[in-house]
């Protein structure tokens, strides 16, 4: 650039200065910062192994704990099933046993044989007693009353293959065993009849007995624990009905039954 001044016809001349913009580059130094190029070092533990550990005295305990509990509620059930299914069973052995022995009872009782005035006679003071009466007592065994009776009946059942049929003396009593347990025995006889006799070979009635009662009902309806028609006392009258009641078990459980048997016939009073 000139610049001129006229005064003094001077001349200054400006020194060349070249600025070119587009000529001067300012690059921005690259910086690179990968991210995942930087590695943070972190500890790592080391995860124990299960199977390189032990047990516990305490887990060790409590597992035998876990399994006593188990192993005791399996066995209280069974032993409830068990013990369930022997009542069951038990009690099917008795009803049947006791079924059968009232059955017996009932079939004798109902063929039940007397005789009537005149044929019947009160007898004397010599006189032999009457083979048809009817005698209800008891026998003390171990301690505990039993009842015994004495009938005349139809029902005679024949042994031996025996042919043999009438008027049978039928004895029902109670023994006992050599373990300890009662029994209801049968005592069947044609006549002549022998005198009374426990015989381990009469047919057993009913085993575990606890207890065995007869009652004696007269025309009026009145109870009695013993009978004799061949006794003033009665009037030498037969019973009307007889009840009878049974009971039977074992030392944990016991069975009541009951039944009565009531006579279509039976002697009135005689007045002496």
């Amino acid at each position: 650039m000139i610049i001129e001044n006229p005064a003094s016809n001077f001349e200054y001349r400006a020194p060349g200065i070249e600025h070119p913009a587009s000529s001067i580059q300012h690059r921005a130094p690259s910086i690179q910062h990968p991210v995942s190029s930087i590695q943070s070092p972190v500890t790592r533990h080391p995860k124990p192994k299960t199977e390189d550990r032990g047990f516990t005295l305490m887990e060790i305990l409590l597992a035998f704990l876990i399994l006593g509990i188990v192993v005791t509620t399996i066995l209280a059930s069974f032993n409830a099933v068990f013990s369930t299914t022997d009542t069951l069973n038990n009690s099917s052995r008795y009803y049947d046993m006791a079924k059968n022995c009232l059955n017996r009872m009932t079939l004798d009782l109902g063929a039940l044989y007397i005789t009537q005035p005149p044929l019947y006679k009160p007898p004397g003071f010599d006189d032999p007693p009457d083979p048809y009466r009817i005698v209800g007592s008891s026998d003390d065994i171990g301690g505990t009353s039993f009842a015994k009776i004495r009938f005349a009946s139809n029902a005679h059942i024949p042994l031996n293959k025996s042919i043999k049929q009438g008027v049978a003396e039928i004895v029902y009593y109670v023994q006992s065993q050599d373990d300890g347990q009662q029994v209801i025995r049968r005592a069947d006889h044609l006549y002549p009849y022998p005198p009374f006799e426990e015989n381990r070979g009469d047919p057993v009635l009913s085993e575990h007995v606890k207890s065995l009662a007869f009652k004696y009902y007269d025309s009026e309806g009145s109870e009695l624990e013993e009978w004799d028609s061949d006794s003033n006392e009665y009037g030498y009258a037969t019973p009307a009905a007889i009840g009878i009641q049974l009971e039977i078990g074992d030392e944990s459980v016991s069975y009541n039954f009951e039944t009565t048997v009531r006579f279509a016939v039976n002697r009135e009073e005689i007045e002496q």
